[in-house]
């Protein structure tokens, strides 16, 4: 392999000399061969989102060359068009607080925009990654901007899988509105429900989750960049922080401002721990709906059988014929992850201490992943299951007849305990709680049909 030599602080290291990173990144990546995992895309472009704002607010103020601010510029819009994704080399179990990452972006930037300026890789003449492209900047406050950058470019399209969802679960509402069934409580038999108002309640649950996390996230777009190292603003221009965070706003087309306390912000994950709790509710709602749709599905002869799931795979390599609940599976392990990640980001945030908070990369990687799993799980649930399951008609209806709960609606007419007698023969013979109360002559028969109607009482 051809190198090439580079020096940093500590030293001298061959570098691959067609690499766009440096010697910086090659500490890190010699340093931390840990996982093979990586920093998701969001970073990286939220990272030279940052750049290319702070590169053009130094140039504005006079504080870096005109030519040098349009290079880096060039180079942040390559990465953002999806370039150079295999430079971006430095593990997530990194050194504290992201400064490796960030070393990676300034590099790769460096390199590219001095090779835009007729410089070789590695040389540095024109551009040097600390001192122009981390222009005004510390890992410290440009990580945390990154994460919450990084955060709502992934939350929209999370936004828009719980919305499908939402969706679909509505569409079954209305199509199973007229459908009666059994309620039950403690897995026990409780008094007629509709099957539509089950799909009706699990809808407004993920609605409601869908707005906790929007209300979370609005928090986000109060960045701490131009903090520098502890929020004091130390080697920033005073006109800097306001240039900058101003074209991150043009550019995102989101409501971004400077934090009304910056070293409250480079202290602190605790929007990052918010915005984790409620992707946690929301990860316990899908683990419940995709439970319940198990219970309901399950059989087809043993089971409740009130719906059908669509049959998407085989169920079983010995068992012929059998077909298995695999995407509501699938919703309760992505579930149980996302609960891993939010116990994960929990202990970062507690771990900060006095000026910096430096578990931030593993806050980063988890908050991340758990927003992807969602959106992903989310809108695959709702196509590939909640769209094609059907109700069972006549199985509802005969299992809601034979509930024992019926009885409830007799307490006002014949008293809670002349109820239970019936409850309890019922259950002794198997005949229907209609059938006793009529034999036992304790009400007329067709007030009895009419009070006894699962129909009715499911309204």
């Amino acid at each position: 392999m051809r190198t090439r030599l580079e020096r940093d602080s500590l030293g001298t290291k061959r570098v691959p000399a067609s690499a766009y990173y440096g010697i910086q990144t090659l500490r890190a990546v010699e340093n931390f061969p840990i996982s093979g995992l990586r920093l998701p895309e969001e970073m990286v472009r939220a990272y030279a989102l940052i750049k290319k704002a702070a590169a053009q607010a130094n140039a504005a103020i006079g504080l870096l060359p005109r030519d040098a601010a349009r290079a880096i510029a060039r180079a942040c819009d390559e990465i953002l068009r999806g370039r150079f994704r295999d430079q971006f080399v430095v593990d997530v179990y990194q050194a504290g607080a992201g400064t490796s990452f960030n070393m990676n972006v300034n590099e790769v930037i460096a390199n590219r925009a001095n090779e835009l300026l007729g410089a070789p890789r590695g040389s540095y003449r024109r551009i040097r990654p600390n001192d122009h492209v981390n222009m005004a900047q510390s890992t410290n406050d440009t990580f945390p901007t990154a994460m919450r950058l990084a955060c709502l470019l992934a939350l929209e399209p999370l936004g828009g899988s719980m919305e499908g969802l939402e969706r679909a679960l509505r569409a079954k509402a209305r199509q199973f509105a007229g459908v009666v069934k059994s309620g039950r409580t403690h897995l026990q038999d409780a008094v007629p429900v509709r099957l539509g108002r089950e799909f009706g309640a699990y809808a407004l649950a993920v609605a409601k989750a869908r707005r906790h996390i929007q209300e979370t996230a609005r928090a986000l777009c109060e960045l701490n960049l131009g903090g520098t190292a502890v929020g004091t603003g130390m080697n920033t221009h005073p006109r800097y922080r306001a240039l900058a965070v101003a074209e991150l706003r043009r550019w995102m087309r989101l409501p971004l401002r400077s934090a009304e306390d910056m070293m409250e912000r480079t202290q602190s994950l605790g929007d990052f721990a918010r915005l984790s709790g409620g992707l946690r509710v929301y990860a316990l709602e899908l683990i419940r709906i995709a439970n319940d749709l198990r219970l309901m599905a399950s059989g087809p002869n043993t089971g409740f059988g009130e719906i059908d799931l669509p049959a998407i795979q085989p169920g079983s390599s010995i068992m012929p014929g059998k077909v298995n609940p695999a995407v509501p599976e699938m919703v309760d392990m992505v579930g149980f992850q996302v609960l891993g990640h939010d116990a994960t980001i929990a202990a970062a945030t507690q771990a900060g201490q006095l000026e910096l908070n430096v578990m931030m990369p593993v806050a980063a990687y988890n908050l991340l992943q758990a927003i992807h799993l969602l959106a992903n799980a989310g809108r695959v649930f709702a196509d590939r299951c909640i769209a094609g399951i059907t109700a069972n008609r006549e199985r509802c209806e005969a299992l809601a007849h034979r509930s024992l709960a019926l009885v409830t609606a007799l307490n006002p007419h014949i008293g809670y305990l002349n109820a239970a007698k019936i409850a309890k023969e019922s259950l002794r013979t198997g005949r229907s709680p209609l059938e006793l109360v009529i034999e036992h002559k304790l009400m007329p028969a067709a007030a009895a049909r009419r009070l006894l109607d699962p129909t009715r009482l499911s309204r």
